[in-house]
């Protein structure tokens, strides 16, 4: 599946609220998401690519059978850019890139975010933000 508005990302992205079977250890994904992409906007909040990459990790079980972070990249990858796509594909699995600061950010906010216990706003908050990833990433011609 390819996304291709940021309407279609944000339907999958609220139809990850509540508990997921056999999913998220802390049960609702969504709010997982939400402290995640809270995190990274208090940590770096001017890199609006690292927070959407923490925030759309929960729609890759509902893409199909797979590895779900791959399925998510690939789903996001036209509409959020290929550094979107390599974090959301990277973050459980760094690999040789484990001490890409970018990866280990987006891993501990993932940590913290399973125990850290604050409003992390509702997803509605994060609409501008995806609508302006998604338009720069138009804007550059989705080339990577």
């Amino acid at each position: 599946m390819e996304l291709r508005s940021v309407e279609e990302l944000m339907d999958l992205l609220y139809a990850c609220r509540g508990e997921q079977p056999g999913g998220e250890e802390a049960g609702d994904p969504l709010g997982h998401a939400l402290r995640t992409a809270a995190l990274l906007r208090r940590r770096r909040p001017a890199d609006k690519e690292l927070q959407v990459a923490g925030l759309v990790a929960p729609v890759g079980p509902l893409l199909g059978p797979g590895d779900p972070a791959v399925r998510t990249a690939e789903a996001v990858r036209p509409l959020l850019g290929p550094r979107v796509a390599r974090l959301v594909r990277r973050r459980a699995d760094p690999g040789p890139r484990a001490h890409d600061d970018d990866l280990v950010g987006l891993r501990q906010a993932d940590e913290e975010a399973r125990t850290a216990v604050f409003d992390a706003g509702v997803l509605e908050d994060w609409r501008t933000v995806l609508e302006l990833t998604a338009a720069r990433t138009a804007r550059l011609g989705r080339v990577e």
